[in-house]
């Protein structure tokens, strides 16, 4: 039983996907998939419950972590632009089997990331039809839940059906709506920065560590989830006009973009509203509201509304096209391999992720399993770093106008050391699940994978 097979370096055959994206795309694919709930949401619950003013600092900690997983995955897209992102890197210096662990720990990402976007959006639409006198019949108002009522959550459905849809049309179609969000979301985070500094208040950031440093380091393991989606810069390998120098500076570009404004954001709203009064859900419009700007904190409130929906598109786009290449191999069933004729893209695994995700959305409530999707991507971002010492070891330095990380090894080991790090941050009960889902992941791969893969079949053929 050979499950640690290798994919050779040489890339893979071309998937017949159409190559139209550009440098831009990727990092406007990249803002829209990572500012989102991070932005909108964490910043006051993180701000309210750990690091209080230290937010900056913790948001700084997430982003170094962040930034040096990136570097590592910048290198490998350079090296092996090849559809699958982690999966596909992964393939080439570990092996089979930890490929598809890596392709698992992403796809998990990926569904509870649309999924809770999708539920905290239906909450923001309905509180905003609520204000308008329109009302759901209560067992359509959110995820299943008896006691309460309620069973299925009608507009995370609706929303993510409408998404499935606009991301199984081309690639450039699919992103045009990302990228009007995002400019959108630009504008109303601009409107939040200048009205709001003008109502700083300096003894707002006092006591800055009310819980020390260990509260800043819970906030940096939680705040670690508002950078998640970089990754999904390296799905789109395949449908990139120069993939090995536009797919490293989409991840750099989108990650560096964020943090700059995560910081900002978090300076002026904890400057406006004190600390302790910002676990609300909506705190970039509570602060508007705070200061009695409250014309400002609707627009805020809708434009979230709005730009909201970029996570959910970056993220299914990414989702879509890890079935896809991971059925390619034969891991995953083989009808998920195939492109829409017209269109040249794999509508058969955007409708799986699709139907995936509004089961999840609608039925399961996801509001506690923000540190699961956190505990997943960081066990993946070890195993890229791993794997980017591996590829050094297997092939020596990227060639001339490749990617290069610097400072190898000591990068890629303090990225492993600091993700270990926020890991053992989170809880016993993260943990457990954490370890159920490498079993669940484990006997798909026994279970069907194994026998299936396209490389057991050249094997024995």
């Amino acid at each position: 039983m050979d499950i640690f097979r290798k994919k050779t370096m040489a890339r893979t055959a071309p998937s017949g996907m159409k190559k139209e994206l550009k440098a831009k795309d990727l990092i406007m694919l990249g803002i829209g998939a990572i500012i989102g709930t991070g932005i909108f949401v964490v910043t006051g619950v993180a701000a309210a419950e750990t690091a209080g003013p230290a937010l900056i600092v913790s948001f700084i900690c997430a982003a170094l972590v962040v930034i040096l997983s990136g570097l590592s995955f910048a290198e490998f897209a350079s090296r092996i632009p090849a559809l699958g992102g982690p999966y596909a890197y992964i393939y080439v210096v570990f092996g089979e089997i930890v490929a598809w662990m890596t392709g698992w720990f992403f796809i998990c990402e990926c569904f509870l990331a649309i999924s809770s976007v999708a539920s905290g959006w239906s909450g923001y639409l309905q509180g905003f039809l609520s204000s308008a006198g329109i009302h759901l019949p209560t067992a359509l108002t959110a995820a299943y839940n008896a006691e309460k009522g309620t069973y299925i959550d009608l507009i995370a459905v609706l929303v993510l059906i409408a998404v499935t849809y606009w991301v199984s049309l081309e690639a450039k179609t699919a992103l045009r709506l990302n990228n009007l969000m995002v400019y959108v979301k630009f504008g109303i985070i601009i409107l939040f920065i200048v009205v709001g500094a003008f109502f700083i208040q300096p003894d707002n950031w006092q006591p800055f560590m009310p819980k020390g440093v260990p509260g800043v380091l819970d906030g940096a393991a939680i705040v670690f989830f508002a950078f998640l989606g970089f990754d999904s810069v390296a799905m789109a390998a395949e449908e990139v006009k120069d993939p090995q120098r536009d797919v490293p500076r989409g991840i750099i570009g989108s990650i560096v973009i964020a943090t700059v404004l995560y910081i900002v954001v978090t300076l002026i709203l904890t400057g406006i509203v004190p600390f302790d009064q910002l676990n609300v859900k909506d705190p970039v419009a509570f602060a508007m509201r705070y200061v009695n700007h409250g014309f400002v904190g609707s627009v805020i409130s809708v434009g979230a509304i709005l730009t909201l929906l970029t996570v959910t598109i970056s993220m299914m786009y990414s989702l879509a096209r890890v079935l896809y290449a991971i059925s390619k191999d034969g891991l995953l069933p083989k009808f998920m391999s195939q492109l829409d004729e017209k269109r040249r893209t794999p509508k058969n695994a955007t409708y799986v992720a699709g139907v995936v995700a509004i089961i999840f959305a609608g039925i399961f409530p996801l509001n506690l399993l923000a540190e699961f999707t956190n505990i997943v991507a960081l066990m993946y971002l070890i195993i890229i770093s791993l794997g980017l010492l591996k590829l050094r070891k297997m092939k020596g330095l990227p060639e001339k106008g490749q990617f290069k990380v610097p400072w190898v090894p000591v990068l890629p080991i303090i990225s492993i050391l600091t993700c270990v790090f926020l890991m053992f941050r989170l809880d016993l009960t993260t943990w457990i699940v954490f370890l159920i889902s490498i079993v669940v992941g484990l006997a798909i791969y026994f279970g069907y994978g194994y026998k299936h893969s396209l490389y057991e079949k050249k094997t024995h053929s």
